[in-house]
């Protein structure tokens, strides 16, 4: 696990519109532009190997730079080669991060310097939520992969700790990117959950239509 001393001040960022890595959470991605290529090589020599998964901000005026003010950082645990030439990696979480500014240099890819205050809890062990209701939460869950005709393996949905149950589903269930970066912000496992059922419930009266990520 990475302290808060060995947090650099400057990292790599990989703008991806969707995508949600969340601290202790693992996200596989497809590497295969020459420039993010570039990034992973640079970030396989730091002592971190961090990656800062970030979302583009599509809101006009909002943000200069076109992304949004907080990402999640996460470590490469694993990466593969293909014979073409792409990787397929999976990024660790380790922390969230709050941009100050675009750093202008030579790479192909953007980097920004960043600040970790605030996010303490995120290189702490893992968050539980005394507030969760197992049973009623499965309920509407399975509403919800019903209204969808998904399936789910019930039984480890079941026996998943808090926090591997309401991150896992908030990084695999395809909401609006606002909506994602939302559950990113969340400042406590209890909040997260408390967006991940309000999301759930609007999409149950009506809201725009979803399916999961395969």
């Amino acid at each position: 696990m990475i302290k808060a001393a060995e947090l650099p001040d400057t990292i790599a960022i990989f703008p991806l519109t969707g995508a949600l890595l969340l601290p202790r959470a693992r996200l596989p991605l497809h590497i295969f532009e020459p420039r993010y290529l570039q990034m992973l090589e640079d970030a396989l020599k730091t002592p971190g190997r961090l990656i800062g998964m970030i979302q583009p901000n599509e809101v006009p005026g909002r943000n200069g730079n076109g992304l949004h003010t907080i990402g999640c950082a996460g470590r490469v645990m694993q990466f593969s080669e293909t014979e073409d030439g792409r990787y397929l990696i999976t990024l660790g979480g380790a922390s969230r991060f709050r941009v100050i500014k675009e750093v202008e240099g030579f790479t192909p890819y953007r980097r920004c310097d960043v600040a970790w205050d605030g996010f303490d809890r995120d290189l702490g062990p893992e968050e539980k939520d005394p507030g969760f209701v197992r049973e009623s939460f499965l309920t509407l869950l399975g509403r919800y992969f019903d209204a969808r005709e998904l399936s789910a393996d019930w039984e480890t949905l079941k026996e998943a700790d808090d926090e591997l149950l309401v991150n896992s589903l908030s990084m695999m269930l395809d909401f609006d990117p606002e909506d994602k970066q939302a559950l990113l912000e969340a400042p406590s496992l209890s909040t997260r959950r408390e967006t991940l059922v309000t999301l759930l419930e609007y999409q149950l009266r009506g809201g725009q239509e979803s399916e999961m990520m395969q």
